[in-house]
């Protein structure tokens, strides 16, 4: 490990090896019966001694000694010096494996046990720590160690912090030095501790990594801490609402309101959408407030976009319900949505949402569609319009920026990114200044960030090159920056946008032939009704289940290997098209039966209905596209182009979809 060379094994210290593993067999057969016969006599005792030992990885004598210890103590709890003299004898035995491997983590975990007792004195482990410290000042178990003394001992943390900057000047490879200086500085930058403020202490800690990586350019622990510091640079803790549709950005004391807003449905009900910069619970009707013309909207629900079935998430949908009895003809309705007024929103790290804002919009909703448009096919070749460059809806339908208002942020990035420009040569430089560049992209003004979009796009584009066993990672960053650059503002989006004539000009999104392998910043596409990712490189729909709006969605030509990676489409309520032709959908099929748990058919929470019940074996062999196809309500499919898509899969479709009128552009049903 850590670059050390394993030594190869002398014919003597071959021979010594074979001896100790027939004892340590011998011992084992003892110690095993004893464990078996819950014997704790002295002499059983001796004996995992023993064994320990020569392994101190045998995690069972381990175990055995905590059993033994708590039979002996059950009836001497009142003999204080007994307790202690017993629990004395197990941090020598401890320290006595430890000699022999520092690295165990059975023998860590034991001497956590036992002085968790509280009988033990802690005075002297600090001293110990030093020592093995002293033989290996990365080992990670002594670090984990020392933060379950330190707590123990109620030291300073400020105390700790200087011991590992002392640990890191006397070797910047310490990585396990500067993991524990990030978690101590967490705390401390949490808590806006005095001398700890962030505009303050991260620039003094940039300048702590920059001896280490200037140093020696080559060691990855310094690279890692700089990563971190990044984080703690670009993002805030309080989570902020970075978008929503209705589209926002009204403050309290901005009284003007949004665009009109259209939106067509067929379920009696349209979306409202709330992304945050972060993941965060707590969004209720109490939480957020919301009066409009509609009535029996009283106590909406508010429901997290996950698919972690977690009750935290970034995402959060409500429907408000229109009267489906009104005669069919376009009708206004005024909503205001007001949030951060009343506490209830926390973040999954514990911040509290505390940054009101308004916003007032006004509804124009079909409650339904035109009678014949079930019947058309939709295609993606003709019927669009060019989106309107000078139209200033777009204005009102996205939200380009969320300013931090942090100048120390900018300052910091910006000196950092001047600083690693003379390391751009470097493969490692090169990715950090793409980090950096794109930090910046983040928090600039607008006018400015195309520059560094081309600039970060360059970057990562020799990335690709240069480092080719990461090729994945520096493609799907490239993605992001290019999607970025893409929704930076309105000018460069209005150019993939496109409206559809035959669908009540629905806007549409194209991007396609872009070579995209990620999605990234839907937070600004929330508005999106169409969307064209053909002809890419994508192997997953992750971050699609925001666009709450999409109806129509075209994935072919890409990577796409199974149904499971199109998982997120099933929390799109709106979803009526779906194109994933031309993909590799059962080409690299999974051979299930080496799992425990081979598909989902073996949960037991698994709900059957009337497909499973008369097509088991498919629903078996189909399993991961019956579980995504059976929660959409779509009308159009086409999977052509994938080895999935025989005469078999193509008639078991249409029993999973039931409302499905084409199938690979053929009509199923009148």
């Amino acid at each position: 490990m850590h670059g050390r060379p394993r030594k190869a094994y002398k014919p003597e210290e071959e021979a010594a090896s074979a001896s100790k593993a027939v004892k340590l067999r011998s011992l084992q057969t003892q110690f095993m019966s004893n464990h078996h016969h819950k014997i704790y006599t002295k002499e059983a005792i001796d004996l995992s001694t023993k064994l320990l030992e020569i392994n101190p990885e045998a995690y069972t004598a381990w175990n055995y000694r905590k059993l033994a210890v708590e039979d002996t103590l059950s009836g001497e709890e009142s003999n204080q010096d007994l307790v202690k003299s017993i629990l004395d004898e197990e941090l020598k035995v401890v320290e006595s494996a430890l000699r022999q491997n520092f690295k165990s983590y059975g023998a860590w975990h034991h001497r956590k046990w036992v002085l968790s007792k509280g009988h033990s004195s802690v005075g002297n482990e600090l001293r110990l720590l030093d020592k093995f410290q002293s033989l290996d000042s990365r080992n990670f178990h002594a670090w984990n160690y020392r933060r379950f003394v330190v707590e123990l001992t109620n030291r300073s943390k400020e105390d700790e912090l200087k011991y590992t900057e002392d640990m890191i000047s006397k070797d910047f490879s310490n990585y396990s030095a500067w993991h524990n200086r990030s978690v101590l500085l967490s705390s401390f930058l949490a808590r806006k501790a005095e001398g700890f403020m962030p505009n303050e202490k991260i620039p003094e800690e940039y300048k702590l990594v920059h001896d280490a990586i200037f140093t020696d350019e080559d060691d990855q622990s310094g690279w890692f801490y700089h990563l971190w510091l990044l984080d703690q640079t670009v993002n805030v803790e309080t989570p902020l609402l970075t978008s929503s549709w209705p589209s926002h950005a009204r403050c309290l004391n901005d009284s003007s309101s949004s665009k009109l807003t259209t939106f067509c449905s067929e379920s009696g009900s349209f979306p409202l959408i709330l992304y945050f910069d972060q993941a965060v619970g707590g969004v209720s009707s109490s939480s957020v407030a919301v009066d409009s013309e509609l009535r029996g909207n009283e106590d909406l629900v508010w429901e997290p976009v996950s698919n972690k079935n977690s009750q935290v998430a970034s995402v959060w949908v409500a429907r408000l319900n229109y009267m489906s009895s009104e005669p069919c003809f376009p009708k206004e309705y005024k909503v205001k949505v007001r949030i951060g007024n009343s506490p209830g929103i926390v973040s999954s790290r514990g911040c509290n949402f505390s940054t009101p804002y308004e916003f007032v919009f006004t509804a124009h909703v079909h409650d339904t569609v035109r009678e014949d448009s079930q019947e058309v096919i939709v295609s993606w070749t003709d019927g669009f319009d060019i989106w309107d460059a000078q139209s200033k809806d777009l204005n009102f339908l996205v939200n380009l920026d969320q300013q931090m208002g942090l100048k120390w942020r900018q300052v910091a990035i910006e000196e950092e990114i001047e600083l690693f420009r003379a390391l751009s040569d470097s493969k490692i430089g090169k990715l950090t200044l793409a980090r950096l560049l794109m930090a910046k992209a983040m928090i600039s003004e607008s006018g400015v960030k195309g520059v560094h979009y081309e600039e970060i796009l360059e970057l990562y584009s020799d990335l690709m090159v240069l480092d080719s066993s990461h090729y994945r990672y520096y493609k799907d960053e490239h993605s992001v920056a290019l999607l970025h650059k893409v929704t930076s503002s309105t000018a460069s989006l209005s150019r993939h946008l496109f409206q559809y004539r035959d669908m009540n000009n629905s806007i549409c999104l194209r991007l396609n032939n872009l070579s995209l392998s990620r999605i990234a910043s839907v937070e600004k596409l929330l508005f999106v009704q169409m969307l064209d990712l053909s002809h890419n490189e994508l192997h997953s729909t992750e971050g699609l289940e925001a666009m709450q709006l999409l109806s129509c969605l075209n994935l072919s030509h890409n990577r796409i290997r199974s149904f499971s990676a199109l998982d997120s489409l099933r929390h799109l309520k709106q979803l009526r098209v779906l194109d994933v032709s031309h993909n590799n959908i059962g080409e690299h099929s999974v051979d299930t039966t080496r799992y425990l748990c081979s598909s989902p058919l073996s949960n037991s929470e698994w709900t059957e209905d009337e497909v499973g019940r008369q097509m088991p074996s498919l629903v078996t062999k189909y399993w991961d596209a019956y579980f995504v196809l059976r929660e959409l309500n779509l009308k159009q499919l086409d999977i052509l182009g994938n080895v999935i898509a025989g005469d078999e899969f193509s008639s078991f479709v249409p029993q999973v979809v039931p409302k499905l009128v084409w199938l690979d552009g053929q009509k199923l049903r009148s």
